[in-house]
Order: C-alpha cells, then sequence, then structure tokens
C-alpha cells in the first residue's frame, strides 16, 4: 500500500510530542525540543539544491531551461522549477518558530515529511486554548507547511484541534490572510514580514471559540441533519434524500463519536461528526488520512462542514 508519509528504513519521518496523534504514527520525543532539534528528530534535518536540467540530443547535453530540485542526501529529484524560484530550506522553515519557542508562546509538537520529502511540515502549538459545555476542550495550533514542489507555495494556517476526539481543522477564520499565509516561491522567504502580516504573536481563537459557542447552541433535528450530511457526503436516491453510506455512517458517528455528549444534539456535535470521520475513518491508511485532512480533498470537505452548519444553524 503507497504511503504518503515518507518512510526512510522502515521508519516515518515524523516526530510527535505527548499522545500517539490522531493518525497513529511518528516517534516520540520530549516536549521541551527547539525547533532545530524536532527537524533533526522528524528526519527532515535535509537541504535541496538547484540543479541545471539537460536532455541528451545526438549525444550533447542541451539545456531545458528548468532546475531540478534535487535532496542532498540521497539526491531525489522533488520537483522541476523555472527560473526566479527561490528553495526555502527546512531549516528555515523551522528557525520560524525560534523566536515564540524561545518566549513560551509555543511549543513544537509535530514534524514530519510527506511524499517522500515533497511537503514538509511542522506543528507548532500555541499557549491559548479554551473549554466549552463543561469540559469540551480545544487546543491552539500553527501548521506551517514547506513544499519542495512547482507550483505549491508556504502555507501557514490557524490549526484548533479538539482535545476529546484529536479532531483537526486548518483553516483561516475569514476571507483575508488574517490567519492564514501562503507565499509563492517567487521572492525569498522572510520569516520576520510574515509574522508581521499574521499579528502572530497576538493571535486568538476567539472567533473559532465564538463559532463553537453559537454551533452548541443552536439544535439540529433528524431532518436537518440528514439534509446537512446528505449535502455534505452525498446521497444515494436524490428524489427520496436517502443517505449515501458515508452519510449513514455520520448518523451513527453522531452518537458514537468521543465528545458526543458536549452538547449533544447541536449544530456542533454534527459539524464534529464530520471531522471525526475525515480524521480517523475515511481514507486507505492513516497516513493518507493525514495528508487529506490537511492539504487534500477532506481539509475542503472540513471547511465545508463548518461553514455549512453555522448556516444552518443560523436558520435554526
Amino acid at each position: 500500500m503507497a504511503h504518503e508519509l515518507e518512510f526512510v528504513n522502515g521508519q516515518a519521518q515524523m516526530a510527535y510530542v505527548g499522545a500517539l496523534p490522531w493518525h497513529g504514527l511518528g516517534v516520540k520525543v520530549d516536549d521541551n525540543l527547539a525547533p532545530a532539534e524536532m527537524m533533526k528528530a522528524a528526519g527532515v534535518d535535509w537541504r535541496v539544491q538547484e540543479i541545471e536540467s539537460f536532455v541528451d540530443f545526438n549525444g550533447q547535453k542541451i539545456p531545458t531551461g528548468m532546475k531540478a530540485l534535487v535532496r542532498e542526501t540521497d539526491g531525489r529529484v522533488l520537483t522541476q522549477v523555472g527560473k526566479g524560484w527561490h528553495p526555502v530550506q527546512n531549516e528555515e522553515a523551522f528557525e520560524f518558530f525560534n523566536d515564540f519557542v524561545e518566549a513560551g508562546q509555543m511549543k513544537m509538537h509535530t514534524a514530519g515529511s510527506l511524499k517522500n520529502g515533497e511537503i514538509i511540515w511542522a506543528l507548532a502549538k500555541v499557549e491559548d486554548d479554551f473549554e466549552l459545555f463543561n469540559g469540551d476542550k480545544v487546543e491552539s495550533y500553527f501548521l506551517f507547511s514547506n513544499p519542495h514542489q512547482y507550483g505549491k507555495t508556504i502555507d501557514i494556517r490557524f490549526t484548533p484541534i479538539r482535545v476529546v476526539c484529536n479532531n483537526t481543522l486548518t483553516l483561516s477564520l475569514n476571507q483575508t490572510a488574517q490567519n492564514a499565509v501562503r507565499l509563492n516561491h517567487r521572492r525569498q522567504f522572510d520569516a520576520e514580514a510574515v509574522k508581521e502580516m499574521m499579528g502572530i504573536a497576538h493571535i486568538k481563537m476567539d472567533q473559532y471559540k465564538e463559532m463553537a459557542e453559537f454551533l452548541g447552541s443552536k439544535r439540529t433535528t433528524e431532518d436537518t441533519v440528514k439534509q446537512y450530511f446528505g449535502a455534505l457526503l452525498g446521497t444515494s436516491n436524490k428524489e427520496e434524500g436517502e443517505l449515501s453510506r458515508k452519510g449513514k455512517r455520520a448518523m451513527e458517528v453522531l452518537i458514537e463519536q468521543p465528545g458526543a455528549e458536549f452538547a449533544e444534539g447541536s449544530w456542533w456535535s454534527a459539524f464534529n461528526a464530520v471531522t471525526y470521520m475525515t480524521d480517523h475513518e475515511l481514507g486507505r491508511s492513516a497516513d493518507t488520512r493525514m495528508q487529506s485532512a490537511w492539504y487534500g480533498a477532506n481539509r475542503k470537505l472540513k471547511t465545508d462542514a463548518l461553514e455549512l452548519a453555522l448556516e444552518m444553524a443560523e436558520a435554526a
């Protein structure tokens, strides 16, 4: 079975702090690692080189005008890039967190490599949590993604995680770049400018907390929650509105999911049924679920689920 998480000599190229992550992969490390130490523990302490690309034609090497982005440790070609491309080394990505870790504002949490080094990520916990409904705790994280892929951008996202079930969400809380920053490789990466753009040192989860409180205050009905799951997960009979297999499973998860007792019967519970399925059940394996939940189709499914839950709760 193909893996999205990179494995070297049978070892997942990922490190984590604390309890085993929701995707069940990685090597456990101490909770006080500096960013550079986390990078090394995750096996991503390597650099890339830009190498001129050529084609052989009639015994001659002809430049293609492109460059190969090559990993120094094993010579693997990660992508082909054109002129004006500025690779961001992994050490630069991890250095982004240094000031915050040293100031006690963040702690490194997980880091690793996906798609054989094409995506490197670092997740840091922000000291800014909240609790709702007498025990439902949500923790705050930042996800820094450094892709060694042509056409992909450096991406820094606010990532709340619901503790009781390890449900994750990677999103911007509005339509601006306030809480999610994307930078292309056409200019040099400037960590200080990104920090200033984001207001990262002072960011709060107030908006997401307000959303959660609102969803928890609005009740679903059997009909509305079926309509919700049908819109997100599909129906097998559009005329009769019969739920698809995934939709029917969501109805079961609604009752079975960890934390079902918090705001039971609310739109918060319905929304978390979708995020639980995407993080823990959908996909071929744990690491493919992780890749999809953070970077693929399931990331969009979860943000769509939040938007639709807010819309339907407003109408309730």
